[in-house]
């Protein structure tokens, strides 16, 4: 029998396939919330054994308060400073199941579009209460922050946390609800070259700052384009997050194009990417700093 095997069978064991179902009935005073994928996940008990399977999830516990809980973690992980010293069960497309669960979970925050499918149906399967993290609103990553708040136990501090998020929306919001538009293209990778439609949440951060996403139309979440169709849609400005927190590489390849609007108005902008990729309090911070790069291309003109 493997390894991992033998750790399926003492879990199972141990906790009662399905014996952690999220059912309310189950116990009377549950503790129960709706995930983002509108499932409900209940706990007996406050969850002290918690691993997140992304780097936004590991943000966001740490966010509501819980970060002394959290086992396991994922590569790249890296804020804050606390959680590079958490155990690491792999990579968030692929896990190291036997790590995981020899770290004896209570509470599992996965990434619904990120993390393998069938490696989180085997945490199912097992009766591990499994919290799927898929914000694409903003009201979402706050509502994610106060659920977690109340499965862990910190609901005073993720509550806290949760307000603050949204009063900072809300105040960018009314500023720049009545701002020239800009039309951005906002490149999420270079090779292949990506960007994103209007239901992805850096979508409603261009719009938030009075940007105009120019692939707001795309049929896919994340779609894939070529240099032409960019050029063709001849954006005001672009913004990207690259690779690495100070690395605006990504811009270059524009420079070659004079002609492009962006080009011609030096409106080539970067963000760094952990304050605007990952659905976490951070895009606040974020957000705040690619309105002020829209204000520069409107000062431009």
């Amino acid at each position: 029998m493997t390894m991992i095997r033998r750790i399926l069978r003492d879990v199972t064991v141990a906790l009662g396939l399905g014996g952690w179902a999220c059912v309310p009935a189950a116990f009377a005073d549950a503790i129960c919330v709706l995930d983002d994928r509108g499932q409900t996940v209940c706990l007996e008990q406050a969850a002290t054994r918690i691993a997140a399977l992304s780097p936004g999830a590991t943000e966001l516990i740490y966010a509501a308060g819980a970060g002394d809980n959290v086992v396991a973690v994922v590569s790249y992980s890296d804020y804050p400073e606390a959680a590079k010293s958490v155990t690491s069960v792999g990579s968030h497309t692929r896990l190291d199941l036997e790590r995981l669960l020899s770290l004896q979970p209570d509470l599992v925050l996965a990434w619904g579009t990120g993390n393998p499918s069938e490696q989180i149906d085997t945490l199912v399967r097992l009766g591990l209460p499994v919290y799927y993290v898929e914000p694409y609103e903003f009201e979402d990553i706050a509502r994610t922050i106060e659920n977690m708040g109340k499965l862990a136990g910190t609901s005073t501090v993720a509550d806290a946390q949760a307000t603050r998020f949204r009063t900072g929306i809300h105040n960018l919001r009314e500023r720049y609800q009545d701002a020239s538009p800009v039309r951005t293209f906002y490149q999420v990778w270079a090779e292949p070259l990506m960007s994103m439609n209007a239901s992805h949440y850096i979508s409603k951060v261009v719009s938030l700052c009075g940007g105009i996403n120019v692939f707001a139309d795309s049929p896919r979440l994340i779609p894939r384009l070529s240099q032409e169709a960019v050029l063709l849609e001849n954006p005001e400005a672009i913004v990207t997050g690259g690779m690495g927190e100070q690395n605006a590489a990504w811009l270059d390849p524009w420079r070659a194009f004079p002609n492009l609007l962006a080009t011609q108005k030096d409106n080539l902008f970067f963000v760094p990417p952990s304050l605007i990729q990952r659905p976490t309090p951070r895009l606040l911070e974020g957000a705040n700093i690619l309105c002020e790069k829209l204000d520069i291309a409107r000062a431009r003109r």
